[in-house]
């Protein structure tokens, strides 16, 4: 996490929310490929330019389960593609092995089983908040994931 602004200092920290937490060597789709599909990405459509998208069932149902359906459905209509090269792509060394690293545990993420979240928190020696949420706590729960940045910035000293 960087704080921003001209006059800002740097902070040397990070903040993972229902995110994968890659080390060195691991590529989205080995992770992905050790286990069934979650419901979340079960129906994961690739388009032909090679760009995957989520039905409006799972979106709504699945990877936005606790957020109101009518904005559930906006957000679905908005969505932004994912590129299937990514599921290939194999991470370098990751900044958490450097830097102080926060994790928000979604227990209720159907896009990223819980369990994986909190396995990427412990071998980052993340500090770990867990909350009841689906994939998009920064949605649902805005003021839990604002209450864990500003937690890591008030905890990671700046720079200049």
């Amino acid at each position: 996490m960087t704080a921003l602004g001209p006059d800002a200092p740097n902070v040397a920290g990070l903040v993972y929310v229902a995110a994968f937490g890659l080390d060195q060597g691991e590529s989205l789709g080995g992770l992905l490929s050790q286990g069934p599909p979650t419901p979340a990405l079960a129906h994961l459509v690739t388009d032909a330019q090679g760009f995957g998208w989520l039905s409006e069932d799972d979106f709504v149902n699945h990877f936005a389960a606790d957020v109101d359906p009518v904005k559930a459905k906006v957000m679905y209509a908005v969505q932004q593609p994912l590129a299937a090269s990514i599921f290939a792509d194999v991470m370098g060394v990751p900044a958490w092995k450097t830097l102080p690293s926060w994790y928000l545990v979604a227990t209720d993420d159907q896009a990223i089983p819980p369990d994986a979240e909190r396995q990427f928190a412990a071998r980052m020696g993340a500090t770990t908040v867990e909350i009841p949420s689906s994939h998009v706590p920064m949605v649902s729960h805005p003021g839990d994931v604002a209450q864990l940045i500003n937690t890591a910035a008030e905890t990671v000293p700046a720079t200049s």
